[in-house]
């Protein structure tokens, strides 16, 4: 493909990304995805090349641009390669006209940017939530050590705060290594496996994984427990929790046991574990401002309305966890979002409504102390970005 043909490409991929962030329909790499199937005469060289510059123009532009010409158009802006591309080539795009749409860059929304900045997220931090995100692995103690996989990886790098962890070079075929077929490693941002350690989990517990999504807390607790005790993985999401069990048999995983919750449902789907638990662990839905290294475009999706009911649903979730910790036992609420309204102030409101519960303070080796609990973010702590907290049930 020429150069032209690529960034014509780049345009059209573009504009189905638009239009998905504006209907909340597929997420880019699945749009990519299916985009390159469909361009079958696109070789390697070529799908890398129009991948690079759909991120790179997805992450310059603050606002949801009005279509793929006006995105890249920001780009050709700075870029004189990609300017020259605009040459009205066959197959190209055609040449810039005076007075044409040009998207605004911008590293978010101008409300989006107002409250990560109430948040304390501004300058330099907010910058880092669209740089290119690491590939990290964690290693499963229950199969393998991290020594010994690091002698695998020439290039493996530790992550402070994440003894299983690994950051390898980007490129890295790690799905491909045997490693991966034999359940040894699992791909999961160092961030993640952070937090995941504040839930203080040991042996022969019974801990109880209230989003658990596809599994990623879940198996690093199940390692942290030495694959002793019991984990019950809940989730409302049938598809993602179907992919927990497939994880957990290639990780020699015996421990876990999935239950499919409906929503606002779940106190009563689980009332027989009522007060059992030692560990609750929240992994709330949440807006995720803290992913945007990995899922640029989802700044486009994110609306105050859409804040406000992830707010209210994870004070909701925490309520049903309350209930399912036992007296001394801890509830762990995790977020990937670096929003006050659905990390600090939510662990305030929820101790403000349950008298007795305490916040203890957490060291884990990364992170900077955030109101009640512990924030992670990509400027201070090279992961994602994270709030974290611990709260323990009285006696």
């Amino acid at each position: 493909m020429t150069p032209a043909a690529r960034t014509q490409a780049a345009i059209d991929l573009l504009d189905e990304i638009v239009a998905a962030a504006r209907d909340q329909g597929p997420a880019a790499d699945v749009i990519l995805a299916r985009g390159f199937a469909a361009r079958r005469y696109a070789g390697s060289k070529d799908r890398r090349a129009i991948r690079d510059l759909v991120y790179d123009t997805i992450r310059l532009c603050g606002d949801r641009p009005s279509s793929g010409r006006a995105a890249m158009l920001a780009l050709a802006a700075q870029r004189e390669a990609v300017r020259e591309s605009f040459d009205g080539s066959p197959y190209g795009p055609a040449p810039i006209s005076p007075g044409e749409d040009i998207a605004v860059p911008g590293v978010a929304p101008a409300w989006l940017v107002e409250a990560l900045a109430a948040s304390g997220i501004a300058g330099e931090e907010a910058r880092a939530l669209l740089d290119r995100a690491p590939l990290d692995i964690r290693v499963n103690r229950l199969k393998a050590d991290p020594a010994a996989v690091a002698a695998q990886f020439p290039d493996a790098q530790t992550v402070p705060g994440a003894p299983q962890a690994l950051r390898l070079a980007p490129d890295t075929a790690v799905e491909k290594h045997p490693l991966w077929t034999e359940g040894a490693i699992e791909v999961q941002d160092a961030g993640s496996q952070i937090v995941t350690r504040a839930a203080p989990v040991e042996r022969g517990q019974h801990v109880i994984d209230l989003c658990a999504g596809g599994g990623g807390k879940t198996l690093a607790l199940a390692a942290a427990m030495a694959g002793h005790g019991s984990i019950l993985a809940c989730d409302v999401d049938r598809a993602r929790l179907s992919r927990l069990m497939p994880r957990a048999e290639r990780a020699g995983v015996g421990i876990v046991e999935t239950r499919l919750l409906d929503p606002n449902r779940e106190a009563a789907m689980l009332a027989d574990q009522m007060g059992r638990a030692d560990v609750v662990l929240v992994d709330a839905p949440c807006s995720g401002t803290g992913t945007w290294r990995r899922n640029p475009e989802a700044r486009w999706r994110i609306t105050p309305a859409r804040i406000a009911r992830y707010a209210e649903t994870q004070a909701h979730i925490l309520r049903v966890a309350a209930g399912l910790v036992r007296p001394g036992g801890a509830l762990v609420h995790i977020v990937c979002s670096l929003l006050e309204a659905e990390g600090a102030d939510q662990v305030d409101a929820f101790l403000a409504a349950h008298p007795g519960w305490v916040a203890e303070p957490l060291s884990l080796g990364a992170g900077s102390p955030r109101g009640a609990g512990l924030r992670l973010t990509p400027f201070r702590d090279s992961t994602d970005g994270f709030f974290v907290a611990k709260m323990v049930r009285p006696w």
